[in-house]
């Protein structure tokens, strides 16, 4: 069997340039080896436009087929990346103006100064998701690319491009996230170069004041793994053992906490305390965890334990926001349909 990492990069071009006649033809084997090293950063790039993990995974098969059936049409003008970032982009744009924009128990309310006993589900609203980024590269994906790929996905950037309208969160990610410049942008959506470049300078206000001034990757190469480890460590174990005054001390004085699809989400140290105390600290039950990474954060699957099943079941997926060496928000996203992306166990003893 030849070894395709060894190919010589002529080789390589050789060996695409044969798949794209093939796929031309209807080469099914052959376009799927051409899109095997994009589906990863075209899935992420999915889950930013939307919101969610779920509907990323329909968005991208839904694009992947119109691509299929429209190949023999590829003419090579472009790249093929950027062909199926045009594919893909037009159906998210789709999918947006069915669907409407995710939203985090923040968008909706103000915050509660006290726990709320027996909050339930709010089934009417699309929430955000978590998303499982392992895989994801660390370094941009164009030359004018502002945002790494893995910076891209953290939540609050994620938040924020869901207030947006669907052109512009398509035409700030193509050109900070992806490094499209504009006129390839207006290409893809079908537009004027006017129209990005005004899509862009509305995109980016709106974004700048949604967004912390400095990102989760900068805040984490600050910090040492070890300590890092520390941190996730700390908390979690804090809540297993139901030790109030161990999470307290790893907590800003103005620390959130937010559990879509719950609505109610708290604020500051004082309701934050009373809320872990009155509920996951006393209320719940016993708790497991695995750590696990999460949006390009630090993040921890939570397991709770089940009388009924004898063993603890999926529960939440926690994306911790740090600020220093201290957390200053929580997202709990609670269901067992947040674990299958993460590849995670479905119980823990």
């Amino acid at each position: 069997m030849t070894d395709m990492s060894a190919r010589t990069p002529d080789a390589a071009a050789e060996a695409e340039d044969a798949d794209l006649v093939s796929a031309r033809g209807g080469d099914d084997a052959a376009f799927t080896r051409l899109i095997g090293p994009l589906r990863r950063e075209l899935h992420a790039h999915c889950y930013r436009m939307l919101g969610s993990s779920h509907d990323a995974d329909d968005a991208l098969q839904d694009a992947l087929l119109r691509a299929w059936r429209g190949f023999a049409r590829f003419e090579g003008r472009s790249t093929l990346r950027s062909w199926l970032y045009t594919v893909a982009t037009r159906t998210c744009l789709d999918a947006v103006e069915s669907r409407g924009r995710r939203a985090l128990p923040v968008d909706l309310g103000p915050s509660s100064d006290r726990a709320v006993i027996g909050d339930v589900p709010v089934t009417e609203v699309a929430w955000l998701g978590p998303y499982a980024d392992a895989g994801l590269t660390a370094g941009s994906a164009g030359p004018a690319a502002r945002y790494e790929q893995r910076e891209a996905v953290e939540l609050a950037f994620v938040a924020a491009l869901q207030h947006l309208p669907g052109n512009q969160r398509a035409a700030l990610l193509l050109f900070e996230v992806l490094g499209f410049s504009a006129a390839e942008i207006a290409d893809t959506m079908d537009t004027s170069t006017a129209s990005v470049n005004s899509a862009l300078q509305r995109a980016r206000a709106i974004v700048a004041e949604k967004i912390p001034p400095v990102t989760q990757a900068q805040t984490v190469r600050q910090i040492d793994d070890t300590r890092l480890r520390a941190i996730v460590a700390g908390y979690s174990t804090a809540l297993e053992r139901g030790d109030a005054d161990a999470l307290v001390a790893l907590l800003t004085e103005d620390v959130t906490w937010s559990m879509p699809p719950m609505a109610h989400w708290y604020r500051g140290l004082t309701a934050v305390t009373d809320f872990a105390v009155r509920v996951p600290l006393t209320g719940c039950g016993s708790w497991r965890h695995l750590p696990v990474s999460a949006n390009g954060q630090p993040a921890v699957a939570f397991y709770l334990w089940d009388e009924k099943a004898g063993t603890h079941l999926r529960w939440s997926i926690t994306v911790l926001t740090l600020r220093g060496t201290k957390i200053a928000d929580l997202t709990s996203f609670l269901g067992p349909e947040h674990f299958e992306p993460f590849g995670l166990p479905e119980s823990l003893p």
